[in-house]
C-alpha cells in the first residue's frame, strides 16, 4: 500500500466516513482528483470492506467536451468491472429557470443527484474534494465575510435523509486531507490518465481566480503551507461551531420565550379588547402574505438582564443562532442588537432587521418581532444597499449576493456582465426595480421598461417585486439575469464585473 493510500485510509477511519459493507458510489467527473479517488478506493476496497460503483453527472455545459468526459469515465469504469450510473442535466437551462449562477446551479444539481443516488440504494457517495478545495473555500468565505460557521468550509460528511426524515446515508469527502498535487502525482506514478476541464481556466469564476492568482501569491510571498493552515482553521472552526451550537441551544431554552404575534396571524385569533369577542378573520391579503415561505410567524423574547450578563462572544452567538427562526443576520445587525440591549435607557427603542423583523427593548425583554401582516409583507419588497467597487452586498430580500470585481485587460473578459469603470463615477447601489425604470439589454436596439423585460422572462409575483438592479445615480447599470446595460458595457476585456452569487 503506497503512502497516499495509507493516509486516505487513516483519514477515513478517523472520521468514520466509510464502514464495512457500505455500497459506495464514487462521483467521478473525469478530472484528476476524482480519478485519483476512484483508483485509490479500488486499491483500498478490500481493506475497507466496501462495494464500489461510479456515478457521473454530465452537466451539458461544454458540448462535445462534456460528452467525451462521460465516455472517458464510462470506459474507465468498465475497465475495472464496476457498475456505472450516469445522469445528465442542462445546467444552463436550470440556472436560467432558477435565476441562479452557473456555479450555484451545478452545485445544487450535484447535491440533489447524489442524494437521490443514496435514496435509491447507495449508503455513501464519495466526492473528491481535496485539502486545496477546502483552503480555497475558507479563503473565499473570509474575503466575502463570514463567522465560524462559514469557516468550517467543506464538511467531511453530509447526512442524507429519506422521505420519512430518517438518515439513510451520507455524502463523504475522503480526500479532504489530500493535496491536489499529491493526487496528480499518484496518477502519474500508476500511469493513469485523466481529463482536463477547460472551465477550470475560466477566470469569471471566483474559485478559479483564487486558485490561479491568490493562492499561488500567498504561498510564494507569505506562507508556503498556507493551504494546510486554512484547512486547519476549518477544522478548528468545526469544533467551535459544534460547541456553540450546543451551548446556544441550552441558552435559548433557558432565556427565550416564543409567542404568537398579537395581530395579523390567521393561526391565532386574540380577543378584541373593547368587545371581548374574537377579532374578525384576516382578509385575503393577510392570508396571502402568511403563505410566504419565510420567516416564521413567531415573536421571540430574550430575558434582557440575563442577556446583558453574558460575555460578548456568547451574546453574538446567541443572536446569530436566531437564524433558526428565519432571521438572517449579518455582523452589523448583531452588533446593532447588542448595542441596543446594552443601553440602559433603551426601553421602547427598536432597530430594523432583514425580512421585516424588528428588535425591540422592553423593560424585561429583548424582543424580536415578526412583521404585522395586516400592514406589511413578510419580506419587504423595497430595499437599497450601497455597493463598493470592488465589493459585495447581501440582498436578503432577493436571496442573492451581488458582487463587483475589477478585471484587467490581461484577464480578457468579453462578458455582458462587464461595465466600463469610467461610466460609474456616481458610485453603485443595489435596489429593487421601480415603476418607470428602463434598461437597455445588450445586443438589442433600444431600452425597454424593466417591467416588460421581467414579464418576457416570466418573472412574476413577489419574486418580481424584489428583483434586484444595480444603479449608478439615476441610471440602471445592471439587472439580475440581463447583465450590464448596453450603454455601460466595457469596450475591452478590462472593466467592472457585476454578477450575482448564491447566499452561502
Amino acid at each position: 500500500m503506497n503512502k497516499l493510500a495509507k493516509s486516505v485510509l487513516a483519514y477515513v477511519e478517523k472520521h468514520d466516513l466509510l464502514r464495512p459493507g457500505d455500497r459506495v458510489g464514487i462521483a467521478v467527473s473525469g478530472g484528476a482528483d476524482s480519478v485519483a479517488l476512484l483508483r485509490l478506493l479500488i486499491e483500498l476496497r478490500g481493506e475497507l470492506g466496501i462495494v464500489l460503483s461510479v456515478v457521473h453527472l454530465n452537466h451539458k455545459l461544454r458540448g462535445s467536451e462534456s460528452d467525451l468526459e462521460e465516455q472517458f469515465v464510462r470506459e474507465l469504469t468498465a475497465s475495472h468491472g464496476l457498475e456505472f450510473v450516469c445522469e445528465s442535466c442542462d445546467v444552463n437551462a436550470y440556472a436560467a429557470k432558477k435565476k441562479m449562477s452557473l456555479e450555484a446551479a451545478a452545485r445544487e444539481i450535484r447535491q440533489v443527484s447524489f442524494a437521490n443516488s443514496i435514496r435509491r440504494g447507495l449508503d455513501r457517495v464519495a466526492t473528491a474534494h481535496t485539502l486545496d478545495d477546502q483552503a480555497e473555500t475558507v479563503l473565499m468565505r473570509i474575503l466575502r465575510g463570514t463567522g465560524f460557521r462559514g469557516l468550517q468550509g467543506i464538511q467531511g460528511k453530509i447526512e442524507i435523509e429519506d422521505e420519512g426524515e430518517e438518515v439513510c446515508g451520507a455524502i463523504v469527502r475522503p480526500f479532504l486531507s489530500v493535496r491536489r498535487s499529491s493526487a496528480r502525482g499518484y496518477l502519474e506514478e500508476i500511469g493513469q490518465v485523466w481529463r482536463e476541464d477547460s472551465s477550470n481556466q475560466d477566470e469569471r469564476f471566483t474559485r478559479n481566480r483564487v486558485r490561479q492568482l491568490l493562492m499561488p501569491l500567498l504561498e510564494k510571498e507569505f506562507n508556503p503551507i498556507v493551504a494546510e493552515r486554512l484547512a486547519e482553521l476549518a477544522e478548528i472552526a468545526r469544533g467551535e461551531e459544534e460547541f456553540w451550537t450546543r451551548e446556544c441551544g441550552v441558552l435559548k431554552s433557558q432565556m427565550s420565550t416564543l409567542r404568537a404575534p398579537e395581530r395579523g396571524n390567521f393561526y391565532y385569533t386574540p380577543l378584541n379588547v373593547s368587545s371581548g369577542h374574537p377579532e374578525p378573520p384576516p382578509g385575503p391579503v393577510v392570508l396571502e402574505r402568511a403563505r410566504e415561505p419565510r420567516p416564521m410567524m413567531m415573536n421571540i423574547g430574550l430575558d434582557l438582564q440575563r442577556f446583558r450578563s453574558l460575555s460578548l462572544g456568547a451574546k453574538r452567538r446567541l443572536i446569530q443562532s436566531l437564524d433558526d427562526f428565519g432571521m438572517p443576520l449579518e455582523f452589523k445587525h448583531i452588533e446593532g442588537i447588542i448595542e441596543l440591549a446594552s443601553n440602559e435607557n433603551a426601553e421602547g427603542k427598536e432597530i430594523q432587521l432583514p425580512w421585516g423583523w424588528r428588535a425591540v427593548c422592553s423593560a424585561q425583554e429583548l424582543q424580536f418581532l415578526t412583521a404585522d401582516l395586516r400592514t406589511e409583507e413578510r419580506i419587504p419588497a423595497s430595499y437599497r444597499y450601497n455597493l463598493a467597487i470592488p465589493g459585495a452586498v447581501t440582498v436578503w430580500e432577493a436571496g442573492v449576493v451581488v458582487e463587483v470585481v475589477l478585471l484587467n485587460a490581461e484577464q480578457d473578459h468579453h462578458s455582458v456582465d462587464l461595465a466600463d469603470p469610467t461610466l460609474l463615477q456616481a458610485g453603485l447601489i443595489v435596489r429593487n426595480w421601480r415603476a418607470g425604470d428602463r434598461f437597455w439589454p445588450a445586443h438589442t436596439k433600444e431600452p425597454k421598461k424593466i417591467k416588460e423585460l421581467l414579464q418576457d422572462r416570466h418573472v412574476t409575483g413577489d419574486e418580481k417585486k424584489r428583483w434586484p438592479v444595480v444603479a449608478s445615480g439615476d441610471e440602471i447599470v445592471w439587472v439580475r439575469g440581463l447583465g450590464v446595460s448596453g450603454d455601460f458595457q466595457a469596450k475591452s476585456g478590462a472593466g467592472v464585473l457585476i454578477r450575482e452569487l448564491p447566499l452561502s
